[in-house]
């Protein structure tokens, strides 16, 4: 360590005299002759280690100078790892790195930190339901200081991937399919984790993923085929990405996928075309795990050929395959590559460690002490509480069957009641599952006499064992019983008649949706729906809490359960969060950010589609010779942005400031909002627009903002939204970025199905 040091040291000195008055736009430069001062001392084996990122493999606390992946860093061959855990074999790991190699250049270290650290909020698709960019920022906030207590520094995280395809597992890890609310939850992730000063020990990198059109695959298959024209990747797959790039964004992940032909990972177009010259970005690019590696198998050349692409595309960073540590010296030597394009991998990688202040203090994100204070700490744990509470959706609750009384004699069943490990759905890496809330201990500690939660299984999760085997691999059992399906049933039916309500904990188990894990069949399993059947023949009301990952088809449920309230997964305090709003200490007042389909036939499905020139008409349910199904109405099970609440809500007439408008003139749209009910309640309210005549076919509606409201009974709150011309704008058949003149939709209210509409006319 002792040359860089000393070299950071007297430019250090150089700068703070020569730079100290000017703007911030000197502190580019200032990282990037920093880090050109340390590639000086470098030879070009150590450029190149610094691109790769292996996993950390098996290192325990006090062993880690024998592991295998040590001689690499010693040799300065590895620039960070990932999924390493615990600040003690974190420092021992960098102790090596910048003690034990020739230049001491400090690591990255990196996680899957997707939806908390140790404390673990609801599954990205269930905070995106929240419709609170407060909670979404302050999730990220929380997960930011936990994990950099425990010597974490960068996170994989947010994906931001668009999906109209619930068969696929990752949606579990999204944010639906808007490109508006998921752009506005990219930037609150950001902003969470990075703050405004990289170099304070309470925030990470983030790195925004998959880039690009991950969740577009054929048939909803993981790492499926994409293929689209770039009007649509522009308008509707593109504004998550290109809005976390504004948010200032540390890292960018490259997609499995194919775009036009070639793999993401080697698309230079992709990479540096878009990402650099069109959007600005100026952090670095790592794939996904083994991604280069995997493009052999797209066919389009062998580990040489395809790493030399990946690099020239405009990748930095090999997660795990080695491609570029292997294979880059002898491209160079070739001359299939050059060094200066070595040189630009290498130097945003050290501009990125000397953001986080690493250089200064390589152990800054690994102090025991502050682990111990800050990880799963009490106070985060209440936050993880309600935040979990405002995500669930009410999405039917017939004769008022919810909330719950407390001295209620409650039958408990289904595969999801006792299910600790499960709570915390996919991609919970860090977490200890057993420290979990189950919806049973939610339920009994929330009552004054426990022993009114009456419990039996029901069913398990899945009928086939095969099929339940392939859905635990992660550590997160499903509990199996062995029992037959009828002798389950006859249980929870004794159970329920001796209780005044029944509550029936249903749906996938964590690892059922989420990466590799699609589905072709995306309705409650059949076992469960037997059990169901058997339970509402008591004629007890039945409340089914829904533990899912993705939008299912409910068109049964929805027709025959008295009350559902989803849940999602909902975190390490899920049993008492759903205890809270199953009781009614919390009103839920989530909001749908996916469509939920009728049926599987019915995918893709989602609220911003395009009219064909043979629309059915609004209201009819069929006709010949028009856009529809002969078997199945057009019209989703439940829309996008739905949601119900124990009170109702009233909107009032929409008034527009102006019926014409020109240039840059702003519109201002303005409803009242009415609780009718009796209790306190959250309404998001919702605008839309439709551009009713463009040079290119618009969508029928497009969300362009939305609020979070509280209202007490009786209250009636104004409701104001502001319009310019930047929310009409939109790509052109040419990719040029515009709005056009003519007559535009203004529609308000709380689902994208339920709209109040006036129309306006904008002139240039």
């Amino acid at each position: 360590m002792k040359y860089i040091a000393i070299v950071l040291f007297i430019f250090g000195a150089f700068f703070s005299a020569k730079f100290s008055n000017n703007p911030d736009k000197d502190i580019d430069k200032y990282y990037q002759q920093k880090a050109d001062s340390i590639m000086a001392l470098m030879t070009l084996e150590e450029k190149i280690g610094q691109l790769n990122l292996p996993a950390a493999g098996d290192i325990t606390t006090g062993q880690a100078s024998s592991s295998n992946i040590a001689e690499k860093i010693k040799e300065g061959q590895v620039g960070g790892l990932f999924n390493l855990k615990s600040a003690e074999k974190i420092r021992d790991v960098q102790r090596i790195a910048v003690e034990e190699s020739r230049l001491g250049i400090p690591l990255l270290f990196g996680m899957d930190v997707i939806h908390g650290y140790e404390t673990i909020f609801p599954i990205p698709l269930g905070l995106s339901s929240t419709w609170d960019m407060d909670l979404v920022r302050e999730s990220a906030r929380i997960a930011a200081r936990e994990a950099g207590a425990d010597g974490i520094n960068w996170t994989f995280s947010p994906m931001t991937d668009i999906s109209r395809d619930p068969r696929w597992g990752r949606v579990s890890e999204g944010n639906g399919e808007d490109p508006f609310l998921a752009s506005r939850i990219a930037e609150a992730m950001i902003q969470g984790y990075q703050g405004d000063d990289l170099s304070l020990e309470n925030t990470i990198l983030a790195c925004v993923k998959h880039f690009a059109l991950y969740g577009a695959g054929e048939a909803g298959r993981d790492y499926n085929t994409v293929d689209m024209s770039r009007v649509r990747m522009y308008n509707e797959y593109f504004p998550p990405y290109k809005a976390a790039i504004e948010a200032g964004v540390g890292t960018v992940m490259t997609a499995f996928n194919e775009v036009d032909g070639i793999p993401a990972s080697a698309n230079k177009w992709l990479m540096t075309d878009v990402l650099r010259e069109e959007w600005g970005f100026d952090g670095f690019v790592v794939t996904d795990y083994t991604a280069i590696n995997e493009m052999v198998d797209h066919g389009i050349g062998d580990l040489q050929h395809v790493s030399a692409l990946a690099l020239k595309a405009g990748v930095d960073m090999d997660m795990v395959g080695e491609g570029f540590l292997n294979t880059l010296k002898k491209s160079l030597e070739e001359g299939k590559i050059t060094e200066k394009t070595i040189d630009a991998a290498c130097r945003r990688i050290l501009i990125a460690k000397l953001k986080l202040g690493l250089f200064e203090d390589p152990y800054r994100y690994a102090n025991p002490e502050r682990s111990k204070k800050e990880v799963f700490s009490e106070e985060n744990r209440q936050k993880a509480r309600e935040i979990a509470s405002e995500s669930f959706v009410l999405m039917k609750n017939e004769n008022q069957t919810l909330p719950l009384k407390k001295g209620s004699t409650i039958a408990l069943v289904g595969p999801m009641a006792d299910n600790t490990e499960n709570m915390t759905g996919t991609w919970s890496v860090a977490a200890n599952f057993e420290k979990s809330i189950s919806l049973r201990k939610g339920l009994e500690n929330a009552i004054p006499d426990p022993s009114k939660v009456l419990y039996a299984k029901g069913s398990n999760i899945v009928a086939d064992s095969l099929l339940e085997s392939r859905v635990s691999i992660f550590g997160k059992p499903t509990y199996r019983d062995d029992r037959s399906t009828a002798v389950m049933i006859e249980e929870a039916l004794e159970v329920a008649q001796r209780a005044d309500v029944i509550v029936a904990a249903m749906g996938e188990s964590a690892e059922m949706s989420g990466e590799a894990s699609s589905l072709s069949n995306i309705e409650l399993q059949e076992n469960q729906r037997e059990l169901l059947e058997a339970l509402l023949q008591t004629g007890k009301p039945v409340v089914v809490v829904l533990f899912t990952g993705r939008p299912l088809a409910l068109g049964w449920e929805k027709e025959n359960i008295p009350a559902i309230l989803n849940v999602w997964f909902a975190g390490s305090q899920a049993g008492d969060a759903i205890a809270d709003v199953l009781f009614g200490e919390v009103n839920p007042s989530g909001k749908l950010s996916m469509t939920f389909p009728q049926n599987v036939g019915q995918i893709p499905i989602y609220y911003n589609h395009k009219n064909t020139g043979r629309p059915l008409p609004e209201g009819e349910w069929f006709q010949k010779f028009r856009s529809n199904y002969l078997d199945v109405s057009n019209e989703p099970l439940f829309p996008f942005g739905f949601g119900m609440s124990y009170t109702t809500f009233e909107y009032g007439e929409m008034t527009l400031d102006k019926a014409k408008l020109k240039g840059e003139e702003k519109l201002i749209v303005k409803i009242p909002v009415r609780n009718t009910g009796s209790v306190k309640g959250k309404e998001v309210v919702q605008l839309y627009i439709r551009d009713k005549v463009a040079s290119i076919t618009r969508p029928v509606k497009e969300l362009k903002g939305f609020k979070k409201i509280s209202i007490d009974p009786g209250q009636t709150v104004e409701v104001s939204f502001e319009l310019t011309v930047e929310d009409l704008k939109f790509y052109g058949y040419d990719l040029s970025y515009d709005w056009e003149p003519g007559e535009f939709e203004i529609m308000v209210g709380g689902d994208s199905q339920n709209l109040i509409k006036e129309t306006v006319n904008w002139e240039k």
